[in-house]
């Protein structure tokens, strides 16, 4: 997340407590944070991804997507991610299935044209720890997105290629600077970053 780290250290370290307090143990901790999402539909897939994790950050080290089979060993990404950099919904991914069953993405093969905004509000600004709040701040341009959870309101946007980039920027850029929010761009485009 863009930004200073003292609000942000607060979520930061509210996000792990809470974690180990929810989860219980060190095995459980292992899980991945994909759990916090429903499956679409029965013919659906998760697709998992493997990063580093973020120091400071939350204590995950995989993704788990949910996609729509596309081919042999291709499906299209139906969420947005909260923490795997490099993804949007709508894109592409070649997979491979590990012998536990697990399906692992490889590389992206077709990219949608969408972008992946987060948003986290800051809990003593004006909007508090509403992801309602952040979410109709972004209204005006129609876009969907996931919440991670109640205790830890980070707000992950898909962003359509046709969508105001200039306007969403100029947005994000205001609400960091009047103290809203934090926010990060896990994927852009050229037509996000020229905008």
């Amino acid at each position: 997340m863009t930004g200073d780290n003292g609000p942000l250290a607060d979520w930061r370290i509210f996000a792990v407590v809470t974690i180990e307090t929810n989860l219980g143990n060190e095995a459980q901790m292992s899980m991945s944070v994909a759990d916090v999402y429903d499956q679409h539909a029965a013919s659906d897939v998760k697709i998992w991804f493997r990063f580093v994790p973020r120091e400071g950050w939350l204590p995950y080290d995989t993704e788990g997507l949910w996609a729509t089979l596309a081919g042999p060993n291709l499906a299209r990404v139906r969420n947005v991610p909260f923490l795997q950099d490099g993804v949007a919904q709508g894109d592409v991914v070649r997979f491979e299935t590990d012998s536990e069953g697990l399906n692992w993405s490889r590389e992206r093969v077709e990219a949608s044209g969408n972008c992946t905004i987060r948003v986290l509000p800051i809990p003593k600004g004006p909007l508090g720890r509403s992801a309602q709040a952040v979410h109709e701040s972004f209204s005006q341009f129609g876009l969907g997105g996931e919440v991670f959870s109640d205790s830890l309101p980070l707000v992950a946007f898909n962003v359509p290629a046709d969508a105001d980039f200039a306007g969403i920027k100029a947005l994000l850029s205001r609400g960091q600077d009047e103290g809203w929010w934090h926010f990060e761009v896990g994927c852009a485009t050229d037509q996000w970053r020229s905008s």
